[in-house]
């Protein structure tokens, strides 16, 4: 299995994987947090409205689902505080509607859409080096963005009325954190696909907060298992093609291992808990 290691596509694979850990560990932990697993669902389908539209006017379909991911951020920042009543058919309406134009630019598109399906399910293993280099310098302004803005983002994930009360600018900082969230679903496009983004974003992080409550161990320990999904699901999917001859895309492979992870969480912290009570009494 280490002979994949040899491969240049393979090298690829895997320092896009890691990199678009990163962006996952440190933005999963907000989604989680502040509990808006919907609007990052939104934002992730409505990318491939994007990714058609790049297909039909001949330009990078990341740059397009870059485009429209953000623009649905600023959108759905802006009706979050004012539209509280219909967010959430707002949100579903964003998600269908992203989708839809999606399959309809790629249906205008003369000849065939050529690696749609990766667009849609991921396929890390034929990512170009150009790819390599833009998940990079995406996973730089979300640090760069965290970095500065990390107090700011805690307050108003854990307590925005409080925050809002201290002075912040809530709105401000939710679209900014909005922002963020759509250049990391973009970094993971080429991992898990259009389709299934949103559980390589939240479920790694949903499995390190059960160990900490603190942002920034969470936030290390989520990247952590995120990257180790990814990396066991890249060696699974070209073991599975070398030896079996079973062509699997590694994106699915990567989220199930995710959720087995989170299972497996789940039960230890179950068992634990009740121990640890017990010693403490």
């Amino acid at each position: 299995m280490l002979e994949a290691l040899s491969f240049p596509f393979f090298q690829r694979a895997l320092a896009t994987a890691l990199l678009a850990s990163v962006a996952c560990g440190v933005i999963g932990t907000y989604v989680v947090v502040k509990r808006i697993s919907s609007i990052s669902g939104g934002l992730s389908h409505a990318a491939f409205g994007g990714v058609g539209l790049g297909y039909w006017l001949g330009f990078s379909p990341i740059l397009g689902a870059t485009g429209f991911t953000l623009a649905a951020g600023a959108g759905l920042g802006w009706a979050y505080r004012r539209l509280p009543s219909g967010f959430d058919t707002l949100i579903s309406m964003v998600w269908a509607v992203g989708m839809a134009l999606g399959i309809l630019f790629v249906a205008l598109t003369p000849g065939y859409a050529p690696d749609l399906m990766s667009y849609l399910f991921g396929s890390i293993l034929f990512v170009p080096a150009s790819d390599v280099w833009g998940v990079a310098a995406l996973d730089g302004v979300v640090l760069l963005g965290v970095f500065f803005l990390f107090d700011e983002f805690q307050a108003i994930s854990f307590d925005e009325e409080f925050a809002e009360v201290a002075g912040l600018p809530v709105g401000l900082l939710f679209q900014i954190l909005l922002a963020l969230t759509s250049l990391a679903i973009v970094t993971l496009i080429r991992v898990a696909g259009v389709i299934l983004v949103i559980a390589l974003l939240t479920i790694p992080a949903a499995t390190a907060r059960q160990w900490t409550t603190r942002l920034r161990p969470m936030m290390c320990l989520a990247t952590l298992l995120s990257a180790a999904c990814s990396v066991a699901g890249l060696f699974l999917a070209y073991d599975l093609s070398d030896r079996l001859d079973l062509r699997l895309p590694s994106g699915p492979l990567i989220i199930l291992l995710a959720v087995a992870l989170f299972g497996v969480s789940s039960a230890a912290r179950a068992i634990w808990r009740p121990r640890k009570i017990r010693g403490g009494s």
